[in-house]
């Protein structure tokens, strides 16, 4: 005979309460091993790597949370599993002992809870005061200021220039920051809801058109950090990506002085071919080759590429130039052009180049492939 009992109305046999256990148990060991991957210090865009002061409160407040609620849930769980089993049904005759009315009881699950919510509210919203520059003790009245700015599919990156505060330099889809100096982000979208999300530096903000928003972060050690659009923006969203690169302050400096030069072209009759491609085949209508604009000024439609042939990824991250020391490698990066050229879909499908630009829409103003080796000899000199 079966051994039934119930817990109001929930009726539990032997072999049900095995099936139980043996859900929990897949389900812990589920957690635990996605949570090993997650923790995992080389995964490029975990959360629990924090490596700057904004991801470190952030990270801080994300265990206080977790951990009251494991002592919460371990609690009721097991007030549960002790109700299940202490007050199980017996005969017809037996009735388990009533608590309702038990002030001291009800008082106590009431304030205990409250104060829980309390404590953990206080430490959120100091967490949320801390991640906003605008109240952040650690951020400095002049900080070191950037715009950052969504299209779909890549992201625009403004700095002031250092030698004329009514301009700013242009770039894209890599943005250079100095270790150890908070960086102030002015965000910014031109279509669509997108989110500037860096998981090792900061938690994700929204980049809403014609409503300013900001962040801040700052890098604690130099190297390359992942980011990526954290809100759904259309079809390319996941290959939505940038690098956050943390070099020394004078690195930076120098960084930044070089973007103000134009871009070296080369006197390779290929290459000066590839420059007369790049107007006749429209291209100089959505990028720009000029890294100073006007402060304010509206973008182009496509990622400026001035010195384009300095980055070591293209496509908003989906190809990389580098080579193992982290340089720009000229044949990967003669090969990653090439393929962007021939089919810019098939890198990034539904992206704006690909759907609008005449040489993929009119079959009578396609690439040859003369032309695609002159525009891939020219860009390459872009350094």
């Amino acid at each position: 005979m079966k051994n039934r009992g119930v817990f109001g109305s929930v009726f539990i046999t032997s072999s049900g309460t095995k099936k139980v256990l043996l859900l929990l148990a897949s389900l812990i060991f589920g957690v635990v091993a996605t949570g090993c991957f997650v923790i995992d210090p080389n995964a490029n865009q975990s959360t629990f790597e924090a490596l700057g002061p904004v991801a470190d409160r952030q990270l801080t407040i994300f265990w206080w949370i977790t951990a009251a609620g494991a002592v919460v849930f371990v609690l009721v769980e097991a007030a549960l599993i002790y109700a299940l089993f202490r007050f199980r049904r017996r005969n017809d005759e037996e009735s388990p002992k009533q608590i309702h009315g038990n002030t001291r009881l009800e008082i106590t699950w009431t304030i205990v809870p409250a104060i829980i919510v309390i404590v953990l509210s206080v430490l959120s919203i100091k967490t949320l005061f801390y991640a906003d520059p605008n109240w952040s003790s650690d951020v400095p009245d002049n900080p070191l200021t950037l715009n950052a700015i969504g299209h779909q599919w890549w992201f625009e990156f403004r700095y002031p220039s250092p030698n004329d505060e009514g301009n700013e330099i242009v770039t894209a889809n890599e943005v250079y920051i100095p270790v150890g100096i908070p960086v102030r982000i002015n965000l910014e979208s031109v279509d669509v809801i997108h989110s500037f999300w860096v998981p090792k530096l900061a938690g994700k903000v929204d980049m809403v058109p014609s409503n300013a928003n900001y962040m801040w972060f700052q890098a604690d050690e130099p190297g390359e950090f992942f980011g990526q659009c954290a809100e759904y923006c259309g079809t390319s969203h996941a290959n939505m990506k940038f690098k956050v690169v943390a070099v020394s302050p004078p690195e930076f400096d120098k960084w930044l002085s070089d973007q103000t030069a134009p871009a070296v072209e080369s006197g390779d009759p290929l290459a000066l071919e590839g420059a007369g491609v790049f107007k006749s085949a429209g291209c100089s209508g959505c990028h720009s080759l000029k890294t100073v604009a006007k402060s304010g000024s509206k973008g182009r439609v496509g990622p400026n590429l001035a010195h384009l042939a300095s980055r070591r990824h293209l496509a908003a991250g989906m190809m990389d130039s580098s080579d193992g020391a982290g340089n720009v490698n000229d044949a990967y990066l003669q090969e990653n052009l090439r393929k962007w050229l021939e089919d810019p879909s098939e890198i990034k499908p539904g992206n704006i180049m690909f759907s609008q630009a005449a040489v993929y829409t009119d079959p009578d103003k396609s690439l040859t492939e003369r032309q695609i080796s002159a525009l891939v000899a020219y860009l390459t000199s872009l350094k």
